[in-house]
């Protein structure tokens, strides 16, 4: 296979080192040079500040991991060229042009992996298959809660310079950690209802720094998200509370725990899943690419894919343009 890796940012930068860790040397990397990491270890690459020379190369692949807002500028053309994409979540800032991606997509039999790379942890796919199994009954209500300080994100950049924070490259809490709202609806099935609100009183952004999300699932759940670019210490996790039990996921240790009701209608000890002893933050984003491989391989489908990407941009986008409510003040 030949890979184009469009961006060098830190997620550019981690996918680069990820595939020579699997072994792929023929790698061609599309990069405008407005990263703030150095570029020294793409000694020996092709490296193109133009895309249509970098899409002459005729790659198999492109791993579109430039700022959210120019993610379809990479992607569509490449579509059309008839490459398979893994497109870095989310899928755009806006649904403007997702038509024209789909088309090329269906049009050159293009595989699209989305890159929501939780769907990947051990500990949220042994919740999903304790939720299929049945075992706290009906969910009732999920509460996800996702709060990480910014500026540590990048240390070595101005974090108020970076694509999170800047409107005019997709930046914003709910976009930058929409994770949640995929894999809420990927454990829990598609929303039908939405209300949210946001605010930027925290770090004073031209973007959101917190969002309350509230959800309305089909199958009757109700489901409340909470991002945040503030919390320190870090914090990001997740609760399902059904008629027979509670599932808890924990990103911190990675650890899946499970509570159940027994017959005399008492909640039982708690049961902890282990994600494996090797697990790092990393090996997310190692599995992602070795299923990308698999899908170009013809081996399966992409477990995220083009249209799981457009639900989740269009709940985030119905978050930020969401409908408030105006009280009488008391007395």
């Amino acid at each position: 296979m030949k890979y184009l890796l469009a961006g060098f940012g830190s997620i550019g930068r981690r996918h680069f080192q990820n595939l020579l860790a699997l072994g792929e040397r023929d790698i061609v990397i599309y990069h405008t040079q407005h990263s703030t990491l150095p570029d020294d270890e793409l000694k020996g690459f092709a490296v193109e500040s133009d895309l249509r020379a970098a899409l002459a190369y005729q790659p198999n692949a492109v791993i579109v991991a430039n700022p959210t807002a120019f993610h379809l500028e990479v992607a569509i053309p490449a579509a059309q060229c008839g490459c398979h994409l893994l497109i870095e979540k989310p899928l755009s800032h806006s649904l403007s042009r997702l038509e024209e991606l789909k088309l090329a997509a269906e049009q050159n039999h293009c595989q699209v992996l989305v890159g929501y790379q939780f769907r990947f942890h051990p500990g949220l796919q042994q919740l999903k298959n304790l939720l299929d199994q049945g075992t706290i009954g009906q969910p009732v209500s999920v509460r996800a809660h996702w709060g990480e300080y910014l500026p540590n994100w990048h240390p070595w950049e101005d974090f108020k310079k970076g694509y999170a924070a800047r409107l005019e490259l997709g930046g914003g809490v709910v976009l930058t950690l929409s994770h949640p709202l995929d894999y809420l609806r990927w454990l829990l099935g598609d929303v039908e209802s939405l209300k949210a609100f946001t605010s930027n009183k925290g770090l004073n952004l031209p973007v959101e720094d917190t969002a309350e999300i509230c959800l309305r699932f089909k199958n009757g759940a109700l489901g409340s998200v909470h991002l945040d670019y503030l919390q320190q210490p870090s914090s990001h996790w997740l609760e399902v509370i059904g008629v027979q039990g509670t599932l808890r996921w924990d990103n911190a240790d990675g650890i899946t725990r499970l509570a159940q009701v027994n017959a005399s209608g008492k909640a039982e000890a708690w049961q902890d899943f282990h994600p494996p002893q090797a697990f790092e933050r990393n090996t997310l984003f190692v599995d992602e690419l070795r299923h990308f491989r698999d899908v170009l391989d013809g081996k399966t489908r992409p477990v995220c894919n083009l249209h799981d990407g457009e639900m989740a941009i269009r709940l985030a986008l119905a978050a930020l343009e969401r409908q408030e409510s105006h009280l009488p003040r008391s007395g």
